[in-house]
């Protein structure tokens, strides 16, 4: 799907650039202004043939039908420092992210990333997402937290959530669906 793509993007550019030659050889002698205006135009038509690509290839890539798309938020960080995220969905690893001090830093100011973005057939599924960072006094953490979700025919969205429990003075990680 994706070569039929390139292929179709690849065949518009040559046309485009076909398009171009010939204009250029027949505007040069008449009137240079046009020229310009007739580049500026093809380029906004390519950039929105781009846009009709992208939208063509997410749709067939990812049909809202069995779309599912997980996400990952962090409300504090006294209790734990994230390192490391594994997401798997019926014992199926399907992502497994490492975080640089900037990417948790984005997180803590309010930051929400998008794990997964994936297919999964519609029925009932399970979502087992495993944190590994440092808690209180530089203690390792491996953390998990399982989600049983049913998966209709619309796109489903999961939120993984990490935040401190200060009555308990450790972090609480919970699953749920948007």
């Amino acid at each position: 799907m994706k070569k039929w793509l390139a292929t179709l993007a690849t065949a518009t550019l040559l046309c485009v650039s076909a398009g171009n030659v010939s204009l250029a050889q027949e505007d040069a002698t008449s009137a240079p202004g046009t020229l310009e205006s007739d580049i500026e135009d093809l380029k906004k038509a390519l950039i929105n043939l781009n846009r009709d690509l992208f939208i063509l290839e997410q749709d067939l890539l990812f049909p809202s039908s069995t779309q599912v798309a997980v996400y990952l938020s962090v409300d504090t960080g006294a209790y734990f420092a994230l390192d490391a995220v594994e997401l798997k969905i019926d014992d199926e690893e399907v992502t497994h992210y490492l975080y640089t001090d900037r990417q948790v830093d984005a997180l803590h100011r309010g930051g929400i990333q998008r794990l997964f973005v994936g297919n999964v057939n519609q029925g009932e599924h399970e979502l087992t997402a495993f944190f590994v960072g440092y808690g209180p006094e530089g203690r390792a953490y491996k953390r998990a937290v399982s989600l049983t979700f049913e998966k209709s025919g619309k796109p489903a969205a999961l939120e993984l959530r990490i935040r401190d429990e200060a009555s308990k003075q450790q972090p609480e990680f919970t699953a749920t669906v948007l």
